[in-house]
């Protein structure tokens, strides 16, 4: 892992995915969701601090009267002024207008996290990739299924989109 240039906060953004009750409670690798779900809390709030965006993805399921208990976002982590993104397929960019509301911001730089590491996080962040985004990893700030599926993801396809860190590594420029 590397750690990245500072970060300008008029130019980055903070991409969350699927951190939903539902989803944060079921067994994951390496880390427990409650654990993935406290690394972003923390990220958001300096994300936040620095006046930069914060974009909070969670999916619905298509063509049901009435979502599964537990589809909102985890309590306490929207905040005013975020984005919450409704997504209806794996990744994030597909029908949401979520590229047109980075664009409108200026962001250039989007740093990941979320659950599942090598499903929503990764098709979020391939999308974001081709629309030419530049990508950054918070490794601890992600979960999968399987330690495995997270390792692949994080050893073997971030590196070849952008920068895999830890949250720690991250920081702003001054403005």
């Amino acid at each position: 892992m590397t750690a990245p240039d500072a970060l300008d906060p008029r130019r980055s953004a903070l991409v969350l995915v699927d951190l939903m009750d539902r989803i944060v409670a079921l067994p994951l690798e390496p880390r427990k969701g409650t654990d993935v779900l406290a690394v972003a809390e923390d990220l958001a709030t300096r994300f936040r601090a620095a006046g930069a965006p914060v974009v909070l993805i969670r999916v619905e399921r298509p063509g049901v009267a009435e979502q599964p208990p537990g589809s909102s976002l985890a309590a306490g982590l929207r905040h005013e002024g975020d984005l919450e993104i409704v997504k209806r397929t794996i990744g994030g960019f597909q029908g949401t207008g979520l590229d047109e509301r980075l664009r409108e911001r200026g962001v250039t730089t989007l740093v990941f996290g979320g659950i599942a590491t090598n499903l929503g996080v990764e098709s979020t962040a391939r999308a974001a990739a081709d629309l030419g985004y530049d990508l950054i990893f918070a490794e601890d700030a992600m979960a999968a299924f399987t330690a495995p599926e997270h390792e692949a993801s994080v050893r073997l396809d971030f590196p070849r989109l952008g920068t895999v860190t830890r949250s720690a590594a991250l920081r702003f420029t001054a403005t």
